[in-house]
């Protein structure tokens, strides 16, 4: 990095806060979308912080078996613990394990950093939710034998228990409701599903706002779509639409860019131009509140189709912005972030188009 470094090391040291750490990611052979993905994770504060907080009360427990997550914890106290403020290091304890626990991510092919980033967040839950069943089953078996007083809170056999919500779930969960209205009785039938992300269609020349509302548009259930209404007992037209019960604390939304197209036979990269603001504000809720977000992370990426190409990332630090490509770290200006809109030409040599963005809530001042 040499001259290009040492500039930046000034800079950082100007503008930034002491603590703050910038480093580049070494590529072990196509894995810039494991990289651009962990560096917008990074600067997701309050993931970062209750990752450290995991590591700081979990690495005296040398004995326990390695795993993503202790892999990626690992990692990220690597970098806060540098004692330089940039610089390169090498995740490959993390990539090793990332190919042993999915065969999708063993060969050198290009990879899909949605993808990626789906498996991460699950794989995370899933380690978290069986620690905590495994750190309350022996208190469980030992306050059996005790006689309470009050009204049991056990859960009879076969019956359904909540599962427990991890701390990824409280950065990065939300909850879609599915209003389905009959059009005979009028009777509104809401099923609740959660997310992590939201992906959405995308259409040339639109924006972030237009695509969700999209995403919650009515749609009419006719014909051989009928819905079963519980109440008329039968099959009626409907209307249903998807929003947004409950607005996650990080906002992650994927946008589609690739699509299969039946008469090539194949995918191919939507390099539409799709606005997405520094400011968002959800329009589609259920309860039309009024939450706002800010952009704190683009992940890019460069080349024409899914097959092949690279990924690189923008990420936003104590109001500046930092632009990441494996091992190199630069800062850059905001203006940078509207490059990546996408074209407004169908055919364009312009490829570096946004294709998951970071959006964190921002706390009204009253």
């Amino acid at each position: 990095m040499g001259a290009a470094s040492s500039r930046l090391e000034k800079a950082l040291g100007e503008q930034f806060p002491e603590g703050e750490r910038y480093f580049g990611l070494e590529n072990f052979g196509n894995t810039c979308y494991c990289n651009s993905v962990l560096q917008a994770l990074y600067f997701c504060v309050p993931f970062r912080e209750q990752l450290l907080e995991y590591y700081a009360n979990n690495k005296s427990a040398s004995d326990g078996e390695e795993n993503m997550l202790t892999c990626l914890a690992d990692l990220f106290s690597q970098i806060s613990n540098q004692k330089k403020k940039t610089g390169v290091i090498a995740p490959k304890r993390f990539i090793q394990r990332l190919k042993k626990q999915n065969e999708l991510f063993r060969s050198y092919m290009h990879q899909d950093a949605h993808e990626f980033l789906n498996f991460l967040l699950n794989e995370l839950v899933d380690i978290l939710e069986k620690e905590c069943k495994a750190n309350k089953e022996p208190s469980q078996n030992s306050s059996s034998n005790k006689t309470s007083n009050g009204p049991s809170n056990g859960q009879p056999n076969g019956s359904h228990k909540e599962p427990d919500t991890t701390w990824v779930h409280k950065c990065f969960q939300g909850i879609l409701t599915n209003q389905t209205k009959c059009l005979r009785c009028e009777t509104v039938t809401d099923r609740d599903e959660t997310f992590l992300d939201l992906s959405l269609d995308i259409e040339q020349n639109s924006s972030i706002t237009s695509c969700l509302k999209n995403f919650s548009s009515t749609e009419t259930l006719n014909a051989e779509d009928k819905f079963f209404c519980d109440k008329c007992c039968s099959l009626q037209e409907a209307q249903k639409r998807m929003k947004i019960k409950k607005q996650p604390n990080i906002l992650v939304i994927h946008l589609k860019r690739f699509k299969y197209i039946e008469q090539l036979g194949r995918y191919k990269k939507l390099t539409y131009r799709v606005v997405f603001p520094l400011e968002l504000k959800l329009m589609n809720t259920v309860d039309n509140s009024d939450l706002e977000y800010s952009l704190f992370a683009v992940l890019v990426h460069v080349g024409s189709g899914p097959n092949h190409g690279h990924y690189i990332s923008v990420v936003k630090s104590h109001n500046h912005w930092l632009f990441f490509d494996d091992e190199t770290v630069e800062m850059t200006d905001e203006s940078m972030v509207q490059t990546f809109f996408g074209s407004a030409q169908e055919f364009s040599g312009n490829t570096d188009n946004g294709y998951i963005l970071f959006y964190e809530s921002v706390a009204k001042t009253s």
